[in-house]
């Protein structure tokens, strides 16, 4: 999910990456650290999804910002994760769910996409969910080459970042 304007004036990336090992996501996020430490990156927003095998479900958290107060509100990250990994066991005929699901769709998060994402993270496996400044996609793709990382998305127009930061944005 990609580019819009941020309350400074820059673009900003929510980006998903997927990694080969319920560790990857947490030794990325260490990286992530070292590349802002050093300004090579400014993260926003952190969120890590860890799924070790024989697990049901994965463990998911908030990392927030290095620099201080996350950029989105916990309840993003609680309601994108229930829709990933919570409600498709047991379904969306709740009618709060449902409605959730509709307003993520207004922000590019389609049911296809929510999918997409289920698909790949997988018990065994690792995301990290960021929200980032300016294009630093290509960036972060060498910084985590050994990790064996995977960018499943990076696509939101100006107008559903801006409906993401109104509906979820941490200042509210």
């Amino acid at each position: 999910m990609t580019t819009a304007t941020t309350r400074q004036g820059t673009t900003s990336t929510l980006s998903i990456w997927k990694f080969d090992t319920p560790q990857g996501a947490e030794t990325a996020l260490g990286i992530l650290e070292r590349l802002q430490v050093q300004r090579l990156v400014v993260v926003d927003d952190a969120s890590v999804v860890t799924w070790p095998v024989g697990r049901r479900r994965p463990r998911t958290y908030q990392a927030g910002s290095f620099a201080g107060a996350a950029a989105l509100s916990g309840a993003f990250w609680g309601l994108l994760f229930g829709l990933l990994f919570l409600l498709p066991l047991a379904g969306l005929a709740l009618g709060a769910a449902a409605g959730a699901a509709v307003g993520l769709t207004r922000i590019g998060l389609s049911d296809e996409f929510l999918q997409q994402i289920r698909d790949k993270i997988t018990p065994g496996t690792s995301a990290l969910f960021l929200l980032t400044h300016a294009a630093v996609v290509d960036r972060l793709a060498e910084a985590f080459a050994g990790a064996h990382a995977e960018l499943l998305v990076s696509n939101l127009s100006h107008d559903e970042e801006a409906a993401l930061r109104q509906a979820f944005d941490a200042d509210h």
